[in-house]
């Protein structure tokens, strides 16, 4: 593929991800796994995290301006993201491609019948006074005017940010499609959901970068991660603004239907 091949990709991988919160790594990692079958898992998730990273740091200034992050929540499950992801990066040049393709196809499977579950069961938002321990409470207000008035057990946030971590830096998926359904489960609206989740993957996979810098994985393939990079910046943009004319109910369909597409396929490739 040439480097304007790759920076076309970054651009639609971009605008998915940043429209449903996932950081486009759940589509990168797939499509490279499918492209170059010789390469090794643990450069796959390399080129796949740097992606991440772009995508989520652009999709986050753009949720920035619409003023649907919880910054005090974001950095509270970022900072529990940090030990997971470390050891899933460096877990990860340890495993075989057709272990980790099972893996990867398994668990993306698993989790869009998670998401199709949720949607049945419509928006389980809680209010700012429902009872319970270390549950947190806030009244945010995007820029168009739209208040979101709810509240969510931050202690159950924190452990599911740490699992977050562990399978984003082992995935090479950013962990959004985790972030964005469990932040919803727990009782963020959905567009919320996706801004604070985004940007809990800036520093997440900045985390596990920062290891493949230091093993050498990521060098290897720099000019292809740099032009997938540089697409996904735009991508990220588009996907931010077209998800304020979409329901969250269908962000997280898209989600599911994406997960189930991209699942079948690698899990096929490690069975066969």
């Amino acid at each position: 593929m040439s480097v304007f091949l790759f920076i076309l990709l970054g651009v639609a991988i971009g605008g998915f991800g940043t429209l449903i919160g996932a950081g486009g790594g759940f589509l990168l990692t797939p499509i490279l796994l499918l492209c170059f079958p010789s390469m090794s898992a643990h450069a796959v998730t390399a080129i796949s995290m740097i992606t991440v990273f772009f995508n989520s740091s652009s999709g986050s200034s753009a949720y920035a301006y619409m003023k649907r992050i919880d910054y005090k929540t974001g950095i509270i499950l970022a900072v529990a993201t940090f030990p997971g992801a470390i050891a899933g990066t460096i877990l990860t040049a340890h495993v075989s491609r057709d272990l980790f393709n099972i893996i990867f196809g398994a668990f993306m499977l698993i989790f869009a019948v998670v998401i199709i579950l949720k949607s049945r069961m419509g928006n389980s938002s809680a209010p700012t006074d429902a009872p319970g321990r270390f549950r947190a409470k806030r009244n945010l207000i995007d820029r168009e005017g739209n208040v979101a008035a709810f509240s969510f057990n931050m202690a159950a946030g924190i452990i599911i940010s740490m699992f977050v971590g562990l399978i984003s830096g082992f995935l090479g998926i950013g962990g959004g499609i985790v972030h964005v359904p469990a932040l919803v489960l727990l009782g963020f609206p959905a567009h919320f959901a996706t801004a604070t989740s985004h940007f809990v993957l800036v520093f997440s996979s900045l985390v596990s970068i920062l290891v493949h810098l230091g093993d050498g994985s990521l060098t290897q393939n720099a000019a292809m991660s740099l032009s997938i990079a540089a697409g996904t910046v735009v991508g990220a943009q588009i996907g931010a603004r077209i998800s304020k004319r979409i329901k969250g109910s269908v962000i997280m369909l898209c989600l599911a239907v994406a997960l189930i597409f991209a699942g079948a396929r690698i899990l096929y490739m490690g069975l066969v």
